[in-house]
């Protein structure tokens, strides 16, 4: 009887064992890493996620079979499952329009010019060379470059975001090659609906509203209208930094006199505030110089 009793605890262990040796790997550097590259361009969210082939040695981009990615030849724009790249609004990729969504980078290398296709079934994965015309959202051509210094690891970036934010590039660089691909975003329309929603719900938006007007060159009237309610709330005209916005305001419509009235308001408050002037001192004196 000693003996069956032993059973089940001889097949529970050899279960153990068994189930510890699925589950032990030796786990060792991938040859071509997963990376990924995020940012925010106006008010998109701007994703690319790939797999980082290295150099070791090889050639990578020219013409002929003696070069891992030759001119000519579709290229998964990474390695392993290719690269992805997502937008979380509408946009703009080689003026051309892209809904927002995640879509398979593909490319085709050339000595002067790459081609660049976005595809809507990123499920494609490596097999690119399966495409069906009517999920290509992008076909376009941008011009290459070279670099001074080799890049030995493909590298994303999403780079040269312009003063506006309203351009980018994604930017593509390996070996002695970089191609930008250029994205524009928009979102005026969007700024310009929270603006009509949100300054009647909170009265503080109406500086953030007449900030955005006065950046983008719009209505100054309007603006001025927004800031003056504001500054005459409370205890909203001691915020020197506001009272400066509204001289930089009066300033861009041509009224001098009035610039110079509120910057000088501005500058003495500043200089009278109990935690530093935070620089509006300076602001203030270089803007009333140049109204002079």
């Amino acid at each position: 009887m000693k003996k069956f009793k032993l059973i089940p605890f001889a097949i529970a262990a050899a279960l153990l064992l068994s189930f510890q040796s699925s589950k032990a790997q030796i786990v060792t550097p991938q040859p071509s890493p997963a990376g990924s590259v995020s940012s925010t361009v106006g008010l998109t969210d701007i994703k690319i996620s790939y797999f980082r082939p290295q150099m070791k040695g090889r050639k990578i981009f020219g013409e002929g079979g003696d070069f891992l990615v030759p001119f000519g030849q579709r290229w998964r724009a990474g390695a392993n499952s290719g690269t992805t790249v997502s937008f979380s609004t509408d946009v703009q990729v080689a003026e051309q329009p892209v809904p927002a969504g995640e879509y398979l980078v593909i490319l085709t290398p050339g000595a002067k010019e790459w081609e660049v296709i976005l595809y809507a079934d990123k499920s494609l994965g490596s097999n690119i060379n399966g495409t069906e015309e009517d999920k290509i959202t992008v076909k376009a051509n941008v011009p290459a470059t070279k670099l001074t210094e080799a890049v030995q690891t493909l590298t994303y970036q999403i780079a040269d975001i312009s003063e506006n934010s309203e351009n980018a590039n994604l930017q593509l660089a390996w070996e002695n090659t970089a191609v930008n691909i250029p994205v524009k975003v928009s979102f005026d329309e969007a700024i310009m609906k929270s603006i009509a929603a949100n300054t009647v719900v909170n009265p503080n938006n109406l500086i953030a509203a007449a900030r955005y007007y006065y950046n983008s060159d719009r209505d100054l009237d309007q603006a001025l209208t927004w800031v003056n309610s504001y500054l005459a709330t409370g205890d909203n005209s001691k915020q020197f930094w506001n009272v400066h916005l509204k001289a930089q305001i009066l300033a861009k419509k041509g009224d001098k006199k009035g610039a110079i009235k509120a910057a000088n308001e501005s500058k003495t408050l500043a200089a009278n505030s109990p935690q530093g002037d935070f620089g509006y001192v300076k602001r203030n004196e270089a803007l009333i110089a140049s109204l002079k």
